[in-house]
């Protein structure tokens, strides 16, 4: 039989006083420390996962010959998949219990990795990619409720920050561990190096985990509400990955935005009618769990957007190969790590509102300064605006999910982790996609002036096309066999008007950031966050 604790979900000011760092069941079984360090294990390897798998992509397509549009697939099909069935993992989670639902789901990914690595064609490859998807939503929502149920009001945000530094460090570690192993291994080593590290996180969560059950967790299943809200978030997030190619003035585009809006629509009333509705919308009474959403979708869109095309500056205009565009981005995940802990013991002295507040502000002075960067500008000027980016970014990672979980009945923890994961998701799509599109506008507006101005030969409708999208990600459209004074010229031109748009695409970034400013203004510590460490009957 596994270990399973009733929680009593009362709050402290009700008569069930919170005992700080809940006293484990069995030795060392539910300690709160040994959980995190369990759960951080499994977390780590979505996390390297997320930047370790775009290294290998080129050596992917080299090896099963694979196009352009199936290499943007092994990413897609990965996002897609988690995207949609982040929030029904959750709730997998509150009704089956967090620890199954993260065992299984570390489980999944780690046998899902392994067999990405054993395919021998791209179909298998991307087929593999949804599993990881699945199978990873498992697993970031339960981690999050495990940690909820674990750990008291007084130290949720100090693991929370911990929790962060790991996901940081594993984001910052990708591209270089990436870069290592495809360079002397090959690219299936990248899939296969989670294969142990999830051995491991299995095998700590067999052995350390308790599994804690809320009073009032849910005893039945809405499965219509999972079919209405896996179909909206489908459209949602497939019109935001075509945009770029449909267009956004595309019939199809919109015609997508319409379904996924109609289909929330009619979930929201759906989950009016069922007795145990999939995400009570009584949830979204609470403005600071509303307001933590929001912010996580702002926040999501300024950073994973703008940041977008960092890469593309660093390996396109300075010509840096991954690796080295990973090592200029460690003082930004350098900070995070650092800054995360330190947010989490911030956030518990002063509670969210000032730290999410001074954060935002600090993410829109970096996307600003960010914005300022040019094709001479050195290594020490980037450092300082990816610096303040990590100070800024690292209490809003903290304290957002904690404003989000913290303010949801325990029992619904599950969900309220798959919130914040399908907030992050969405904004970041949602932020690729229209800064993208500011980056398209801008390059189509500027190109062929700058083309002119520079005295270059007239191109064609279809060349000029061609050399938009090249720009865009600031690759230089330089034929074949061009005299290198011309070759200069055109990289001079793609150059300027890349940055030009990469600048324009940071000053909305900057502005999204602002406007998350206000947002946090409107947060506050959550109201159940001191139920978590209260143990019931064991």
């Amino acid at each position: 039989m596994t270990s399973q604790t009733t929680i009593d979900t009362t709050g402290p000011g009700d008569g069930a006083a919170a005992l700080p760092d809940a006293a484990p069941a069995k030795g060392l079984r539910g300690h709160p420390w040994i959980t995190l360090f369990a759960v951080a294990v499994g977390v780590m390897v979505v996390a390297l996962d997320g930047t370790i798998v775009a290294i290998a992509n080129p050596a992917i397509g080299q090896d099963l010959h694979a196009s352009l549009a199936q290499l943007q697939w092994i990413t897609n099909a990965y996002f897609l998949a988690l995207a949609v069935s982040l929030i029904t993992a959750g709730k997998l989670g509150d009704r089956f219990g967090h620890r199954q639902t993260f065992l299984i789901g570390v489980t999944g990914f780690a046998a899902a990795s392994g067999a990405i690595g054993l395919s021998d064609s791209i179909g298998m490859v991307i087929t593999f990619r949804v599993f990881q998807g699945l199978f990873g939503a498992l697993l970031m929502p339960a981690a999050l409720g495990l940690l909820r149920a674990t750990f008291s009001a007084e130290r949720l945000n100090l693991a929370l920050g911990i929790w962060g530094m790991v996901i940081g460090a594993s984001t910052a570690g990708g591209p270089i561990l990436g870069g290592v192993l495809v360079e002397h291994v090959n690219w299936q080593s990248v899939f296969f190096i989670n294969v142990p590290v999830g051995a491991l996180a299995l095998v700590l969560g067999l052995v350390f985990l308790l599994d804690h059950r809320a009073e009032k967790a849910p005893r039945s299943f809405d499965i219509p509400g999972i079919v209405l809200l896996s179909a909206a978030m489908f459209c949602l997030v497939w019109a935001l990955i075509k945009a770029p190619d449909w267009g956004w003035g595309d019939g199809l585009t919109w015609t997508f935005i319409a379904a996924s809006v109609a289909g929330f629509a009619v979930f929201s009333l759906w989950e009016t009618k069922v007795r145990e509705p999939l995400i009570p919308l009584t949830l979204f009474r609470s403005v600071p769990l509303s307001a933590g959403v929001v912010l996580m979708i702002l926040m999501a869109i300024a950073f994973m957007g703008g940041l977008f095309f960092v890469t593309f500056y660093l390996q396109n205009v300075h010509g840096m190969s991954p690796v080295d565009a990973g090592v200029h981005l460690l003082p930004l995940t350098g900070v995070m790590i650092v800054a995360s802990p330190l947010a989490g013991v911030l956030i518990t002295k002063l509670g969210p509102r000032i730290p999410l507040a001074c954060g935002m502000a600090a993410t829109a002075i970096a996307m600003y300064g960010i914005s300022t960067l040019d094709a001479d500008t050195g290594g020490g000027i980037m450092a300082i605006w990816f610096m303040v980016l990590g100070l800024g970014l690292a209490p809003v990672m903290v304290g957002a999910t904690e404003v989000i979980v913290g303010n949801a009945p325990l029992e619904l923890s599950g969900v309220a982790g798959g919130l914040q994961q399908s907030a992050m998701q969405v904004g970041g799509s949602l932020g690729t996609a229209v800064l993208g599109a500011v980056m398209a506008s801008r390059v189509d507006h500027e190109l062929a002036g700058n083309w002119k101005d520079a005295g270059l030969p007239p191109l064609t409708p279809e060349q000029a096309h061609q050399a938009s999208e090249a720009v865009q990600v600031g690759v230089a459209p330089v034929p074949e066999g061009v005299p290198a004074a011309i070759a200069a010229k055109i990289t001079s031109v793609a150059h300027d008007t890349f940055i030009s748009g990469m600048s324009l695409a940071s000053l909305v970034a900057a502005g999204v950031a602002a406007v998350a400013v206000l947002v946090a203004l409107l947060t506050k510590r959550g109201k159940n966050a001191g139920a978590g460490a209260g143990v019931g009957h064991i």
